[in-house]
Formats: structure tokens, C-alpha cells, sequence
């Protein structure tokens, strides 16, 4: 009988799921997700018919055989039988949503194309139709508002709007309500346990300014001059958050205190316009971790979620045990992440990924460290910052030392900023901490530079590629004439070396003893250390600027140095694949008397830079608007990736042994590997390019740990057997190329 239809299979107390209540509560929860972008009436019905396919007779045997046998639910010759054809038609046909139907048909393989809809509803007015009409029948006998007599309404704004990618991005947030609802009602019924309601926004920004002043009384590293100006900086950017919601650029130096001005900016920003959440998102694991400590001890480290591959949430004490149940939802007051799940999660297509987009409609965002996003994906990223300020409620705080000129690009053509400096020159000119020194004609030795910084007490050496800091840490280890440990850091070394070796060259510096550094560039944007002396291989121009945000960091000299240098045998094609034709642009504008710090010149590269690569019209971004307008969500997905796929991760011998053996063998174990796994594995892991892995695995030095052995070329991971430097971590000098990058 209709009366008898089920959603679910019993749970843990015997009890089954009834259709009614699962269509019905994601409905009410997805309602409730949409509310804030306008998207009630679609998430709620789209809530009410996802399951629909659900109520045919076979479905329902199925599920009866599932409960007495286990397993899935599957016909009588084991085939799947389809539930989302019924409540797909039902969107796209008698409601009249059109494509906007792909949400409830991708609700569990995730969103398709336009094709695969058009397929679909072929399916459901052809062969399947009496499949769909039966179930149809059935539960609206149950549930009848899954075929009202008025449809849905889509905001005029996102049906009228000029760029299409509205009406993509408003589907996208759309799904991400819909999936969320049905995630969180479906585990209601499997754990007995109500959604955990986590603190709130309001009144944080107390909060915030009594634990702010708590930590400044407690500070005492800044020279006075430099603590005048971060207490200027952050009084400008709290004053800004009372201007109206839209995209706020935050250029400032380095040292200047943005993180904490950058919170403060968000904090009263949300509290001036009832915004719901902040989410803050930085570009490298390593300052998200070091970001995310800070935000705790500001925000309090009950509000905060962190959440990113390199966080156990499995680990947090009872009182913060709802931070777990949150993190795949961000629901939460303040979440700390990196660029990387932010924007990858927003162009995926899957429903794990993507059930917390909804989250990012009436929050402020503040993107640090803004000038690291990938020219190729800059367009559909701004595309949908802009859309998110326009359409969804959102705020957006840029931050970078060295602010990119995203607003002379067509993608943001006619948006006003807001910027919450406005006139930044001032203060990068009452913050000068450093002179530049030029050595790029005649072009020096790695052997004169490894000779100078061996002299040097304390100093921080920059280049571009693993090879270089390889030569360069050899050579000043076996030089050093200054006493102190000379220290290495790359993507070779695992997490936790990095972490290990970060923390103790913190501790040299401040006791002011010696102490030497041979580093990639992923020291810079961000990471908190205080160098008197910083020696950068020449790059583009913010990289040169972030490399002397390290240098007199604090203010405590008159003057720090920066020696830029071109190396006269670095690796040129290694230096050139990281970072292309910035290069170029950077020589046409800066050397001796032309310091990157100077604003109309870094304005000049940045425009040079983005007409160079045909940013606007060439790009891989433009093709994946172009895929966005036709709504082909594969696609977009397929091209949409900020991580490189030419490293792989290998697992490492540092660290704890017990543990990492232990998460070794529940890793390639016969059951299926759990989230937390993987996350507690990245402590353990360096990174290496595809193909010297591949050799390595050859050659004796590595083995496959994820994939088959007999293609070691196309695994997901390795285990290193040997060739672990207990400095410079993973070193392979038979195997090397003459230059690889990061």
C-alpha cells in the first residue's frame, strides 16, 4: 500500500525511513539552505520529488530484499533500479525548471550535462515511462505537493540575468542545498542523532576585540613604528566593514598585521550586515595552519572549523566534536581553509564537495594572499566572486602585499571595489623595512652566492627550483664559516619535517643566534619568520616582494637587505616552467632604482603580465566559461584544477613510526579507508613529479602504495624505500634530471 513506502533501509533500532518524512525533511532543510539566495521555493521542491523514483513497486521490493538479505537495492537479477527519473521529470516537465532539473537528476553521481538531461527525459517519455508514472501515482497519493498547481519560482534576477554563468552558479548552490538537506535528513535516520547546532556569529565581534587586545598585550616582538602602523592598518579595515556588501581589495605590506586586520575587517563586516559565517581561505597548507592558530586565539577555538587535508577532526575533544560533524558542510561560524578545496569545491560536480557551497551565500570570504591564484583560472574564478557579491549576499576581501590588477580585466569590468586602503602608497612608504640590492648584471655563481650567505649570521635564501636549493644547501653546509645549522625546506621534505624545521628556525632567530636557510618559494606568502638578510633568485615581481616580507619582518633594524640575484647557472627552464612569462614582465619593470614596492610600477607589470598571457579572451578559464554558460558541469570539472597533476604525494620515513606503519597498513589493508586515514597520513608525506617517481619505483628506490605496480607511472601514491635526507628529505641524484621544479 502507498501508506507503506520507505526511503531508507532499517537502522541501527530496527526502524525504516519513511518516504514521506525523508521527502518532506529535505525539503524543509533545503528550503531552508536556499533562503538566504533567494532559491526557497526550487530547493524545497526539488527536497520533495529527488526521491520520487522511490515509490515504484520494485524499488520498494528491492528494498525489502536489501533489509532481509543486505547489500543494495537491486532488482531480481541484481541491476540497480533508477530512483531520480521520476523526480527529474517531474523538475524539468510538470514544474517547468527546465534545466535546472540536472540538481535532483545528479543528487547522488553529481551534476552532468545538458545531454545527460536530454537523455533522461527521454528515458522517463519513453521507455520508462510506466516505471515513472507508477511511482509518480504513488506518492503523490502521499505526498501531493510534489505536482502543484503553480511552479516554483526562479528570481527574475538569475532567469534575466546577462551572463548565463548566474543561472549555473545560482543550479550550483542550488544542488549544494538539495544534496546537504538529503546527507544531513538521511543520517538523522541512521544515527538517531539531530543535526548538531554549532555557535553563532552573533556577538563574535566582542569576542574578537577582547581576545585581539589580549593577544597585543602579550606580544612584544614588533619595533614600536611598525606596531603605530598594524594598529593604523587595522583601524582602516574594521571602518571599511561598515561599507555596504561587494568586493573589497586589501592591499598592504607585509608585516603589517593583515591577518588580524583581515579578521577584524570580516568580523564587523558580518555583524554590520547580519552575515552568517566567515570563510577565509589561503594558499598554502603550511599559513593555513599558522593562520587558522591565530583565528583560533581571536575568534575563540570553539567557533573555529579548520578544514583542510592536513587536520585530524577525529582527534577534537568532546566539547568540539560538532567541528567534525560540520566539516563536510562548513557549518560553522568561522572556517579556516586553503584556496584550493574553496574554489575546486566550487567548480566540482560531485554531491560530497559541493554540499557546502551553499554555505558561501551571505558570508564574508577574505582570500589571503590573493596574488597566488593561477593566472589560467582567473577568469572563472573572479566570474564567480563577482556573482557571489551580485546575486548571493557574499563579501569578498582580497588581501596580498602584492594586489593583483584583477579589476582592469573584462571579468570584473564595471565593478566598483571597495577598497579598504585608500591610499595604499603612504603606507608602503612608511613601512619600508629593506633595501634592495641588484646583482642581475653580471649575473653571479651559485658559487659566489653560496660563498656570501655561508658568511652571513642569520639569512634566508630563495630560489626556484628543488634542484637549485639541493646545490645551494650542499654547498653552504660544507662552507659555513659563521657557525649554526644550515636548514632546507621544499615540497621533498614530509609535513611534519617542514613543520619541525619551521619551528626551529624560529626559535635560532629569536635568541639571535646563527642560523642559515636554503628554501623554495614556499616559504614566502606568508610564513611568519624575521630575517636580516634575505638572498631571492630572481622571479616575478610579488615573489621578489614576498621574499622581503621575510626580511626585518618586525621592524626591530633600521634597515634589512634583500640581494636579488640572477643566477648565471640556475635552472632557467625550471625557473621558466614555474612561472612563465611573469618573468618577462618583471625585467621590463624592475631592477636598481626600481624597487617592487613601488605600486604605479607593480600596477604596470601586473596589466603587462595579464595582456601578455591574453588573459581575457585565450585562456583555459575563458573555455571554461564558455562550458559554464552551456551548462556542462563534467567538463568544467574535468579542466578546473589548482593542483598540479604533475607531483604526486610519496610517503616518507619521518616521524612517528608506529603511526604511520600503522596508517600504512589500514591504507593498502583489504577494508575501505576512511577520511580520518588520509588525513593523518599527510604529516608523512613529500611530494615528488609523476615521472621521477615512476623512475623511482624502477630503479629500487620507491614502491607503489595506491595502484597497480605493473603502471607505476599512473599511481596515486608511493612509498619511498630509500633516499631520505634527514635534511633536504626526499634526494634521488642518480635518478634527477638536470632541473625540476617544486
Amino acid at each position: 500500500m502507498a501508506s507503506d513506502l520507505w526511503a531508507h533501509s532499517m537502522n541501527s533500532a530496527g526502524t525504516r525511513d519513511r518516504l514521506s518524512d525523508h521527502l518532506e525533511g529535505t525539503a524543509r532543510r533545503a528550503g531552508d539552505f536556499a533562503e538566504v539566495f533567494g532559491g526557497r521555493e526550487v530547493a524545497e521542491y526539488f527536497g520533495r520529488v529527488h526521491d520520487v523514483g522511490k515509490g515504484r513497486c520494485a524499488w520498494q521490493d528491492g528494498l525489502d530484499r536489501a533489509d532481509k538479505c543486505g547489500g543494495r537495492v537491486v532488482d531480481q537479477h541484481g541491476k540497480s533500479i533508477d530512483h531520480k527519473l521520476a523526480g527529474t521529470w517531474l523538475a524539468a516537465r510538470h514544474a517547468g525548471l527546465g534545466y535546472f532539473a540536472m540538481a535532483v537528476l545528479g543528487h547522488h553521481g553529481g551534476l552532468g550535462d545538458r545531454q545527460s538531461l536530454k537523455q533522461a527525459i527521454a528515458r522517463a517519455e519513453g521507455t520508462a515511462r510506466d516505471a515513472v508514472q507508477e511511482a509518480i501515482s504513488r506518492v503523490a497519493a502521499l505526498v501531493p505537493a510534489i505536482m502543484p498547481r503553480q511552479s516554483p519560482a526562479v528570481p527574475d534576477r538569475i532567469l534575466h540575468a546577462l551572463d548565463p554563468c548566474v543561472g549555473e552558479l545560482w543550479l550550483r548552490m542550488v544542488f549544494s542545498a538539495l544534496v546537504d538537506a538529503d546527507f544531513l535528513d538521511t543520517a538523522q535516520h541512521f544515527t538517531g542523532v539531530p543535526r548538531v547546532t554549532p555557535p553563532s556569529l552573533s556577538g563574535m565581534a566582542e569576542v574578537f576585540e577582547a581576545n585581539r587586545r589580549t593577544l597585543l598585550a602579550d606580544a612584544g616582538v614588533a619595533g614600536a613604528k611598525v606596531n603605530v602602523i598594524r594598529e593604523q592598518v587595522y583601524r582602516q579595515a574594521v571602518a571599511a566593514a561598515s561599507a555596504r556588501r561587494g568586493i573589497f581589495p586589501f592591499p598592504a605590506p607585509t608585516g603589517v598585521g593583515k591577518t588580524i586586520a583581515a579578521g577584524g575587517f570580516a568580523v564587523h563586516h558580518a555583524a554590520r550586515h547580519n552575515l552568517s559565517r566567515v570563510i577565509i581561505a589561503v594558499p598554502f597548507l603550511s599559513i593555513t595552519e599558522q593562520n587558522a592558530a591565530v583565528y583560533r586565539g581571536l575568534f575563540g577555538a570553539e567557533n573555529v572549523l579548520e578544514h583542510h587535508s592536513g587536520v585530524d577532526l577525529d582527534d577534537l575533544p568532546a566539547e568540539h566534536r560538532w567541528q567534525r560533524l560540520a566539516a563536510e558542510n562548513w557549518d560553522a561560524p568561522v572556517v579556516v581553509t586553503t584556496t584550493v578545496r574553496l574554489f575546486e569545491s566550487l567548480f566540482s560536480r560531485k554531491p560530497a564537495a559541493m554540499r557546502k557551497l551553499h554555505r558561501l551565500a551571505g558570508a564574508v570570504i577574505v582570500l589571503d594572499e590573493v596574488q597566488s591564484l593561477p593566472d589560467e583560472l582567473l577568469v572563472p574564478i573572479l566570474s564567480a566572486l563577482r556573482h557571489l557579491s551580485e546575486h548571493f549576499g557574499t563579501s569578498v576581501l582580497l588581501a596580498s602585499a602584492t594586489q593583483p590588477e584583477f579589476f582592469s580585466l573584462k571579468v570584473f569590468q564595471d565593478l566598483k571595489p571597495r577598497p579598504v586602503i585608500t591610499e595604499p602608497q603612504p603606507l608602503y612608504d612608511s613601512l619600508r623595512r629593506v633595501r634592495f640590492e641588484w646583482r642581475c648584471d653580471p649575473k653571479p655563481t651559485f658559487e659566489r652566492i653560496a660563498h656570501e650567505v655561508a658568511a652571513a649570521h642569520q639569512v634566508l635564501l630563495v630560489v626556484n627550483t628543488t634542484r637549485d636549493a639541493g646545490v645551494l644547501h650542499t654547498a653552504i653546509e660544507h662552507g659555513r664559516r659563521c657557525g649554526g645549522p644550515v636548514f632546507h625546506l621544499s615540497t621533498r621534505m614530509a609535513g611534519a619535517h617542514r613543520r619541525d624545521t619551521l619551528e626551529r628556525i624560529r626559535r635560532l632567530l629569536a635568541d639571535e643566534l646563527p642560523v642559515a636557510v636554503v628554501s623554495t618559494q614556499l616559504v614566502e606568502a606568508g610564513v611568519d619568520v624575521d630575517f636580516p638578510l634575505v638572498y631571492r633568485a630572481f622571479a616575478p615581481a610579488e615573489a621578489l616582494l614576498q621574499a622581503a616580507g621575510r626580511c626585518n619582518r618586525n621592524g626591530l633594524l633600521d634597515e634589512g637587505v634583500v640581494v636579488v640575484f640572477d643566477p648565471a647557472d640556475g635552472s632557467v627552464r625550471g625557473t621558466r616552467m614555474v612561472y612563465g612569462a611573469a618573468l618577462d614582465a618583471t625585467r621590463s619593470y624592475f631592477g636598481p632604482g626600481r624597487d617592487p614596492d613601488r605600486l604605479d610600477l607593480l600596477t604596470a607589470y601586473y596589466n603587462t603580465r595579464y595582456a601578455v598571457k591574453n588573459i581575457d579572451n585565450a585562456s583555459l578559464g575563458t573555455r571554461i566559461q564558455k562550458l559554464r554558460a552551456d551548462f556542462d558541469f563534467i567538463k568544467v570539472a574535468e579542466l578546473f584544477t589548482m593542483i598540479e597533476e604533475g607531483t604526486v604525494p610519496v610517503l616518507v620515513p619521518y616521524g612517528d613510526e608506529v603511526e604511520r606503519e600503522d596508517l600504512r597498513s589500514q591504507l593498502v589493508g583489504p577494508d575501505p579507508v576512511e577520511p580520518w586515514v588520509f588525513r593523518r597520513l599527510q604529516p608523512y608525506l613529500a611530494a615528488l613529479p609523476k615521472q621521477l617517481a615512476a623512475r623511482a619505483v624502477t630503479d629500487g628506490y620507491a614502491r607503489v602504495l595506491l595502484g597497480d605496480p605493473a603502471t607505476p607511472h599512473q599511481a596515486r601514491m608511493y612509498e619511498l624505500i630509500s633516499g631520505y635526507h634527514d635534511q633536504r628529505g626526499i634526494e634521488l641524484k642518480d635518478l634527477e634530471p638536470k632541473e625540476y621544479v617544486l
